[in-house]
């Protein structure tokens, strides 16, 4: 989506409204530790629209709330958003509530050409060329809007912090590349780092056709934003059905949509996805950090990981921050955060969140206030259901990089394999009946009815008896198997086809006499996956046909996790070639483009994955030496 731009007419001054606005800000039930109940407390809040000059002249439509009855000068918190800041006064009622009650002036801005905003709109606007007279990107922007404010605000005390999920996330990012000196601290909350290589649109090169397709017809297909009118119930078959990726301009988007045509024409990691990936730019930790992600988040879990390791690397002053929690996407400032799809984490780690390191971080930095007890990283424990604090992520000491090997008749233990057999397991991959990614029916991303949010928790029961899904499991554990960093998967793996997708997930097998939730007998959750084309095994920005019946190895990195696998579970890897309609189908025939294959190209082929010693399939786990306690 980089590069997408629209031009955007100058809207009218809005001129200064001031309305009162009193709001209920109540506590919600604390996390453990915490007292029982908490009062409601209401916080009267003055409310003002403004419309702040860039420097080239650009008005943005700014939304302002602060307390009303003022103790003092206080600082900023500031959230600038492409989704509109109409609504912004709702987040003190649940999101915002502690921050609210501890007293801050708060600063919503809808950036160029979004909704109140004049000027144009380019997505994920990289930043600017310094050498270039009078060039503006949204490092400027945020410069400017808190130059403006500590001019134009009375009563402030000088300094900014600034906070955002997900796209308002990658913003407060761009705001500490160039920071103004005001801006004391900031929290990049799943913020993504690469489009390309592991955030919304591709994973590994891998193209997430039903997001992507969703996401632009939503985008960009109206002004009120409609979702795509499927004419089925079940997704997965209206996908099917559409055939090729090129049917999609040719039946629906007509060549009208900028993102799209940005997927189509930049099908590699070329210099179009490269110069909007962060990392380059990460090569200073300017302000305090808060980086925030979540295990189980749909959209962007690579990127504030990356972000955070990336900044770490330049960190010598001791301010860059993780924290991991058990939640999708941005549901660390949800109501509870106790429950995800059928897990019970035990507590309310939303809360816990908000009220013990987002509200205390904010404080210190912002208002001088209390101590920073925070560790380097704050991770949950899934599995053990607790809070853990490590002095470095990954851990530096106490683990051990444990390999578990693919076995004859779906084993998986530490042993080296021998061969006893074929030395492979095989399945054919049949392009026109892909493995769906969750159970169907598959309903659309967003929109009535829609548990995307939470499918990365499904039971992945669904899919374990297809014959083109490969499995291996371990014997019941006799002691808890702690993990605590870097998961990789190593595939020695073959293809009939020159090109061919690796799936791979990580899974806790629950008993099947499960006596905490005897609904969770048998359940199978996936902890840790990932997609890998083929075709950039050697090069993301070189794409290469994959020898047909060669033995080839793919080292796959699942990325961090902390995960406990109890006594009595069973730890299990899954091997498949689709995961449809998430991932567009690969024709297993290589071409230059897959967004330009035709319905011939889709080719059945038949992939083995081997099991010998000299070509040992395994995935490496992080396993704590000893246990703590769960």
């Amino acid at each position: 989506m980089t590069g997408y731009r629209r031009a955007v007419k100058r809207r009218p001054f809005y001129g200064l409204l001031r309305t009162a606005l009193v709001l209920a800000v109540c506590a919600v039930l604390p996390a453990a530790g915490l007292a029982a109940q908490a009062a409601s407390r209401t916080v009267a809040l003055d409310s003002s629209v403004v419309r702040i000059p860039m420097r080239d002249g650009t008005l943005l439509n700014t939304r302002i709330y602060r307390p009303k009855e003022r103790a003092g000068p206080l600082p900023f918190l500031m959230l600038r958003t492409p989704y509109s800041i109409a609504n912004a006064g709702g987040n003190f009622a649940g999101a915002l509530t502690d921050l609210a009650s501890d007293g801050y002036i708060f600063v919503f801005q809808d950036i160029r050409g979004r909704f109140g905003s004049d000027g144009e709109f380019v997505m994920l606007r990289s930043p600017r060329d310094k050498r270039e007279k009078g060039a503006i990107d949204e490092s400027t922007d945020t410069y400017d809007t808190i130059e403006w404010l500590l001019k134009n605000v009375p009563d402030n005390n000088g300094r900014v912090g600034m906070f955002g999920v997900s796209y308002p996330g990658w913003l407060t990012v761009m705001a500490m590349l160039d920071p103004h000196p005001a801006l004391k601290a900031v929290s990049p909350q799943a913020s993504p780092a690469s489009m390309f290589l592991g955030d919304d649109f591709h994973h590994n090169g891998a193209f997430r056709l039903s997001y992507g397709f969703e996401f632009v017809a939503m985008m960009e297909g109206s002004e009120d934003m409609s979702r795509f009118p499927f004419d089925r119930y079940d997704t997965y078959s209206w996908y099917l059905s559409l055939g090729p990726l090129s049917n999609v301009d040719k039946l629906y988007f007509g060549g009208r949509y900028p993102t799209w045509n940005n997927f189509v024409r930049h099908p590699n990691f070329d210099e179009f996805w490269q110069r909007e990936a962060l990392m380059q730019y990460l090569t200073r930790v300017t302000v305090p950090t808060l980086n925030v992600a979540g295990w189980w988040d749909q959209e962007d879990f690579y990127g504030p990981i990356t972000i955070y390791e990336t900044l770490e690397k330049h960190d010598d002053r001791n301010l860059n921050y993780l924290v991991v929690g058990p939640w999708n996407h941005g549901a660390w400032h949800g109501a509870s955060g106790q429950k995800l799809g059928k897990l019970d984490f035990g507590d309310s780690t939303a809360v816990y969140f908000k009220r013990e390191i987002e509200a205390p971080w904010f404080a210190y930095w912002l208002k001088d206030k209390g101590e920073l007890k925070l560790a380097e990283a704050t991770t949950f424990e899934s599995g053990g259901n607790r809070w853990r604090s490590h002095d470095s992520w990954p851990l530096r000491e106490g683990i051990t990089q444990q390999r578990f090997y693919f076995q004859p008749g779906g084993r998986l233990d530490r042993q080296l394999p021998t061969v006893t057999d074929s030395g492979y397991d095989a399945y054919i991959s049949d392009p026109a009946n892909p493995v769906p990614y969750r159970a169907r029916p598959i309903r659309p991303t967003w929109g009535a009815g829609s548990t995307w949010s939470r499918w990365l928790v499904d039971d992945q029961r669904f899919a374990q008896d297809r014959p083109d899904v490969l499995a291996w499991e371990t014997a019941p554990l006799e002691e808890d198997v702690v993990i605590a960093g870097r998961v990789m998967a190593n595939l020695f793996a073959s293809t009939t086809g020159t090109d061919a997708d690796w799936i791979v997930k990580l899974i806790d097998v629950y008993p099947e006499q499960y006596e905490r939730d005897p609904e969770m007998g048998g359940y199978q959750l996936m902890v840790s996956n990932e997609v890998f084309r083929g075709r950039f095994r050697n090069s993301f920005e070189h794409p290469e046909a994959i020898p047909a019946n060669e033995t080839v190895e793919y080292p796959i990195d699942l990325h961090t996790q902390n995960y406990r696998f109890l006594k009595g579970h069973r730890i299990r890897v899954q091997i498949q070639s689709t995961w449809f309609p998430l991932i567009d189908r690969n024709p297993q025939t290589f071409m230059p483009s897959i967004f330009e294959a035709k319905e011939s190209d889709f080719r059945i082929a038949t992939h083995r994955v081997f099991r010998t010693p000299s070509a040992a399939s395994y995935i490496q786990l992080p396993v704590m030496d000893r246990n703590p306690s769960p």
